[in-house]
């Protein structure tokens, strides 16, 4: 495995692991056990929103899995009278939010809002909320194309790897960003169609949503999916 970025909430690597294992990991995602906002109770609501609705935006906004935060029937509060926006950080309570600024809804003069929330573990496969990112995959590959559309290659894809080799060249679509397709459209304009051979290698992203880091997604899916293959062959042993 080769990591090739790493922020905060975004990770991509490279490996040469099978199409059918990344796969089935990626599925596994919405397998994770996730916390989220299950139960709300409205005490108080002059919003111009309904209820259902307030409801609705509490149970999307993403809960940081870490210390208590990994308990269900976890109760935040939150007291709004100021004319504005409510945000999502306007909760208090022992589990965090990912995000402060997530806008719940709005308050005029001498209106109210004042909630009660009780949190829960769920997964993806029953309920959106419950997901904690998301990942896909693509085929590196090796791009040769005439030497003369050098430059042109360098102006599109400015970060790309290119290696030259007598009257050709070798563009290497093996990083975060896919320049495959501009690389043939260059190509293609010329005249000529480009040589594609793909390395064996996949490129990995994933995309984290606030609950937890992408390396703590990719390692809590394959755990996930190990469970149910052990649960499955003790199953077929019987």
């Amino acid at each position: 495995m080769r990591i090739i970025e790493k922020k905060e909430n975004q990770m991509s690597f490279a490996t040469e692991a099978e199409d059918n294992l990344i796969n089935a990991v990626r599925r596994y995602i919405s397998e994770i056990p996730v916390l989220a906002i299950e139960e709300v109770e409205i005490i108080k609501n002059d919003s111009p929103l309904y209820d259902e609705t307030i409801g609705h935006r509490l149970g999307l906004i993403p809960l940081k899995m870490e210390k208590s935060a990994g308990e269900k029937g976890v109760k935040l509060k939150l007291s709004a009278k100021d004319a504005g926006t409510v945000y999502s950080g306007q909760l208090k309570g022992n589990a965090d939010v990912a995000y402060d600024k997530i806008p719940i809804t709005s308050l005029n003069e001498e209106q109210e809002l004042e909630i009660i929330a009780t949190t829960g573990f769920g997964k993806g496969s029953e309920h959106s909320k419950f997901l904690p990112g998301f990942m896909f995959y693509r085929h590196a590959s090796e791009i040769t194309m005439d030497k003369p559309l050098l430059d042109k290659i360098k102006k599109a894809c400015p970060d790309a790897e290119i290696k030259e080799k007598g009257d050709k060249i070798i563009v290497f679509d093996n990083k975060d960003k896919e320049i495959r397709d501009v690389c043939e459209g260059i190509s293609e304009k010329s005249g000529k169609k480009p040589e594609v051979r793909e390395t064996g290698e996949l490129i990995v992203t994933l995309e984290s949503f606030g609950q937890m880091s992408p390396k703590d997604i990719f390692n809590k899916s394959v755990s996930q999916m190990k469970k149910d293959l052990a649960e499955v062959a003790k199953k077929v042993s019987k």
